[in-house]
């Protein structure tokens, strides 16, 4: 799925879809604001990528140091509040590449 699509499903769609990864659907629940069901999923992908987004779903949820534990744990630097829309768009860009 490339970018365009997955942006326009976030928008759109009513549910992620049956064909997007675990990352991309993911991120669709997190923009969707379904953190729950988005950490349900980001806490089950084990590799960088996935410790990533569950770093975001914990800086969205105000929980700096989680966030810092799993940024770390990607190998990424960690970011702050003011960084959350851009930190999802970047990560929308890398699951869909």
């Amino acid at each position: 799925m490339n970018l365009n699509a997955f942006l326009e499903s976030v928008r759109a769609d009513p549910a992620p879809l049956e064909e997007m990864t675990g990352e991309m659907k993911a991120l669709w629940l997190c923009r969707n604001s379904r953190w729950h069901e988005a950490h349900e999923i980001a806490q089950d992908i084990e590799t960088p990528l996935g410790s990533r987004i569950h770093a975001l779903l914990h800086l969205m949820e105000g929980d700096i140091g989680n966030a810092g534990y799993w940024y770390a744990k990607a190998g990424s630097p960690v970011r702050g509040l003011q960084d959350i829309d851009s930190e999802w768009d970047d990560l929308a860009r890398t699951v869909c590449a």
